[in-house]
């Protein structure tokens, strides 16, 4: 089960090299999401911002409930490609709390640096995995684990990135 990561200047490419089965679009509202043809999609749409703001969306439990369960609808044969913007927020906060489901079994602090090796640029919205945390009930795992790896390398966008997160 392979989760492809990407930000959107270089989802043409990421389409035609992995050839997903789904797709998840992490934009803002104001954003039109790509046409990508006969996958099946999930397009959620937030600000990327850690705490509430004045005029922002954010990301939301039920946002989390509908990434969580489009997630549980994909068999894994094909890959599952999440983009957002760079590539650095959003979609590497998604990776992980899909990762975090998809290995049960795996240490969170041991997937968020798998994360961090994968994508030194790397910075997991704290709102969105905070919200993972407890719809996944990690008691805070999921959250200190993030904490634990700290900021990524600064980036205008993050690098493409394929991620098993069982082995």
């Amino acid at each position: 089960m392979r989760l492809a990561v990407c930000p959107l200047s270089r989802l043409d490419a990421h389409l035609a090299a992995h050839q997903p089965s789904h797709v998840v679009s992490l934009l803002s509202p104001s954003a039109q999401p790509p046409e990508i043809g006969a996958v099946e999609r999930l397009h959620l749409a937030f600000h990327d911002v850690a705490e509430p703001r004045e005029g922002l969306v954010t990301p939301s439990a039920a946002m989390i409930a509908e990434l969580l369960a489009f997630a549980d609808g994909w068999d894994g044969a094909r890959p599952l490609l999440l983009h957002c913007y760079a590539g650095v927020s959003r979609s590497t906060a998604a990776a992980f709390i899909l990762a975090c489901r998809l290995a049960p079994d795996r240490d969170e602090a041991d997937l968020a640096q798998a994360l961090r090796s994968l994508s030194p640029s790397a910075t997991p919205n704290p709102l969105m995995v905070a919200l993972a945390d407890a719809a996944l009930e990690r008691q805070g795992r999921m959250i200190a684990a993030i904490r634990s790896i700290g900021r990524g390398a600064e980036a205008f966008e993050g690098e493409a990135f394929t991620w098993d997160p069982a082995q």
